[in-house]
């Protein structure tokens, strides 16, 4: 009989060595630990769709700027070495300025030499002049104070001035001078009229509203005689005189012929029939005036409005 071979004893540590190594891989399974190399794929498996698509938008983003960034700097290189700096832009301003420059000198010198022109040539000069507003004043004293010498260029003329002049005479109260192109000056003024009269022994004075003595003449009838000491206009009584008769209706005044005004607490008018009005201080002069309009239509000699709460007739 022939003996066992060599193989067949071989086979039974074979057995044994692949029954040994599988409780060893069951225990790798089991173990709690998973090896490091394992921990990417769970972590990627993870990753939603919609968390995966926004990080590549972001990555995209950033690589654009990059991009961005690096084209914007290449192109600054490259200016910079061609000495090339956005001429256009600058062109078009320095277009802009020097046409607005331009036009700017144009009409200032167009506007000078039109003022030049009209002030040194007669091509507007006061041929006419026009006095607006006269009475007793007469257009020979109103050209004669003025004095523009015909043919004058207007803007040479200095209304102020001028109007200082016309104001010189006595019967003007207000004068107002203005230029009329292309010829013509007009001069508006208004005259004083008179309130009051005084007698003098070179005859009656005027006296306006203010109290200045503007003419010595015959007055215009309804004009009342003044009976004060020093009249003029700086005058406490013929101020006080001056602003009663300048309160009163005009029908009232006009039956005025007399005011004494011996002080300015004093005040008494005297009428063209003969009766008598005792006024006293100027105080409440407008309730005054009205009540005395009310009083003059009952019948007396006296009037006795200085005290306009208890206004008397004797």
């Amino acid at each position: 009989m022939t003996e066992p071979t060599e193989p067949s004893k071989a086979t039974e540590p074979t057995a044994e060595a692949e029954t040994s190594e599988a409780p060893a891989e069951a225990e790798a399974v089991e173990g709690d630990a998973p090896a490091e190399p394992d921990a990417e794929p769970q972590e990627t498996d993870f990753e939603g769709p919609r968390r995966r698509a926004r990080r590549e938008r972001e990555e995209r983003r950033a690589a654009q700027a990059r991009a961005t960034a690096i084209e914007e700097a290449r192109r600054e290189a490259k200016r910079r070495a061609t000495g090339i700096v956005s001429t256009k832009k600058v062109g078009r301003g320095a277009v802009r300025g020097l046409k607005v420059l331009m036009w700017s000198a144009l009409i200032s010198v167009i506007v000078v030499g039109l003022g030049l022109l009209l002030y040194f040539t007669p091509v507007m000069s006061a041929r006419n002049v026009v006095v607006v507003g006269l009475g007793s004043v007469t257009q020979e004293e109103v050209t004669t104070a003025a004095g523009v010498a015909p043919g004058t260029p207007l803007l040479q003329v200095d209304t102020d001035t001028v109007a200082e002049r016309i104001a010189g005479i006595r019967r003007v109260a207000t004068v107002r001078v203005q230029r009329e192109y292309p010829s013509t000056l007009r001069v508006t003024i208004v005259e004083r009229e008179p309130v009051v009269v005084k007698d003098y022994p070179d005859g009656p004075h005027l006296f306006d509203r203010d109290g200045v003595d503007f003419a010595i003449g015959v007055p215009p009838p309804g004009v009342p005689y003044l009976d004060t000491k020093n009249p003029g206009p700086n005058d406490a009584p013929t101020k006080a005189a001056l602003e009663v008769m300048t309160s009163l209706r005009p029908e009232v005044a006009a039956q005025v012929a007399r005011v004494d005004a011996p002080s300015v607490a004093a005040i008494t008018l005297q009428l063209t029939d003969g009766r008598q009005v005792i006024w006293g201080t100027t105080d409440r002069t407008e309730e005054k005036a009205l009540k005395l309009g009310a009083l003059l239509t009952q019948p007396g000699k006296t009037y006795d409005v200085s005290s306009p709460d208890l206004p008397t007739v004797k």
